[in-house]
């Protein structure tokens, strides 16, 4: 990517829950939980925090930072023994990075605890703040995400049983949302948006049960792939086992989010029935057909443009290379702290291989240009390693309407497709010539995925309204 702290997009959070059966030999689900989380790092670097249950209680630790960093070894060792946690990596789309929004939530009723981790953005949390607090319930926090464990929590104390009060719950928000709650007697509630647009997956093995945000961390911590959660479909776990699931929420449409495919997810992750690597080797194919040129090599700017360079490398015939020695010791959540730094930072994080593009014409591929200041950056750092010519080639349509469900791009007016025509994005970041993929191009490319896919950030259409109170005419009791 070529906005953000870098220039970047910033990506997703990323959820995890596990539940292992009685009888299994170690209580482990915490550090279970853990390496999920590890491997759902990519999505959110701003804080991580594991919730477990263990004799009816419920014990949370959370921090600031990186998974690493919000849990050294003596942090970790303050988890109890248990059969039973759920997890969370935070990138913040609502509310301030401090440690009162880092997830889990742990919210508190009458008749007990529930801990809620939640990916994705409700659009209209606002109101439904506004509806819960004459009946007490406290918010201390900024986060939407407080909000939906405050509503699962009070309509499960009014019902008196987790999956309906998930379901009742559910009912009411507006947006994206994949969540995954646990109760302290240990029973695990997974749920998955109408819509679909946010991933959500489930996985067994001989201990028990697993379910997270992309199939990668099912991997990682040795459980096997069982299906997606399906849009609109409640899961409820116990004793690692599915014990009831039910589609209970409705969408006349279902529209994962398209950047999943392009740039959130793992390549080694499998979303919806499409491989994400498949779906970025083709996105490049396409771009070969869409924009050819003459070129000596194709390079993709690490790591989100590998894959679709090598598409373009395979259609088009023209070798593969790499333009970049990518340092990875500077983290994607640090901060530079001078100026001076923070405007070199792409040179300290990607450095020109000047033996692999000096007096060649390069293809450079990635998956998007938000703002265009690095790009132009990182164009002008191959034109001094010796690049005779670059030429962009980007695996998604130009960005020109702000995401509502999640995604940060920011306000309408700093894009840089709604402030400049393709010629002068062509001038302004120093390339020879600048080829968009088509967003006919990019929903062929992901043909194989079980949802349509929303492209609201291109085209601003949406699957679904995008603000306006989901409860003002509906009663909160069940």
């Amino acid at each position: 990517m070529m906005e953000g702290n870098l220039g970047k997009l910033h990506e997703e959070c990323a959820v995890f829950g596990v539940s292992l059966r009685e009888g299994w030999e170690r209580e482990e689900a915490p550090g279970v939980c853990y390496n999920g989380l590890l491997a759902l790092q990519h999505r959110g670097q701003e804080g991580a925090g594991i919730a477990c249950a263990r004799e009816n209680a419920l014990y949370c630790h959370k921090d600031v930072g990186l998974v690493t960093e919000a849990f050294p070894p003596q942090k970790m060792e303050k988890l109890p023994p248990a059969r039973q946690a759920i997890g969370h990596t935070r990138y913040s789309t609502t509310g301030g990075n401090t440690v009162k929004n880092v997830q889990p939530f742990v919210t508190e009723f009458l008749t007990g605890r529930i801990a809620t981790a939640h990916n994705g953005n409700v659009v209209n949390a606002r109101e439904i703040r506004e509806k819960l607090k004459p009946f007490g319930l406290d918010f201390s926090a900024t986060s939407d995400s407080e909000v939906v464990s405050s509503l699962i929590a009070y309509r499960v104390m009014r019902c008196g049983d987790l999956v309906t009060g998930v379901k009742e719950a559910c009912k009411l928000l507006r947006g994206a949302f994949s969540l995954v709650v646990l109760s302290g007697d240990g029973k695990l509630a997974a749920v998955r948006d109408p819509n679909g647009y946010r991933p959500l997956c489930l996985g067994e093995n001989a201990s028990g049960m697993a379910v997270a945000s992309e199939s990668c961390a099912l991997d990682s911590c040795g459980f096997s792939f069982v299906r997606d959660i399906r849009p609109g479909e409640v899961v409820l776990i116990e004793n690692g086992k599915v014990l009831h699931s039910e589609l209970c929420l409705r969408s006349p449409q279902q529209s994962l989010c398209v950047f999943e495919y392009v740039y959130f997810s793992r390549p080694d992750s499998v979303i919806d029935g499409l491989s994400v690597y498949e779906a970025r080797l083709n996105m490049g194919r396409m771009l070969a057909r869409e924009h050819p040129v003459e070129a000596d090599v194709v390079c993709g700017v690490p790591d989100s443009g590998l894959e679709a360079a090598m598409g373009y490398s395979l259609e088009s015939g023209i070798p593969m290379g790499t333009a970049f020695v990518k340092n990875r010791y500077i983290g994607r959540s640090f901060i530079f702290p001078t100026q001076a730094q923070r405007e070199n930072a792409v040179t300290l994080k990607l450095n020109p291989l000047r033996a692999a593009v000096e007096g060649k014409r390069v293809v450079l591929v990635d998956d998007s240009i938000v703002r265009g200041t690095t790009c132009a950056r990182i164009v002008a750092s191959m034109r001094r390693a010796g690049a005779k010519e670059v030429h962009l080639r980007i695996s998604s349509p130009p960005f020109r309407h702000t995401c509502h469900f999640g995604t940060d791009i920011g306000n309408e007016e700093n894009l840089i497709a709604n402030c400049l025509t393709i010629p002068e994005i062509q001038a302004r970041t120093g390339v020879d010539t600048l080829g968009y993929i088509s967003v006919q191009g990019l929903l062929e490319a992901c043909r194989g995925s079980g949802l349509d896919l929303c492209t609201g950030c291109f085209t601003g259409s949406y699957a679904t309204e995008v603000e306006g109170p989901a409860c003002q005419k509906e009663a909160l009791g069940c």
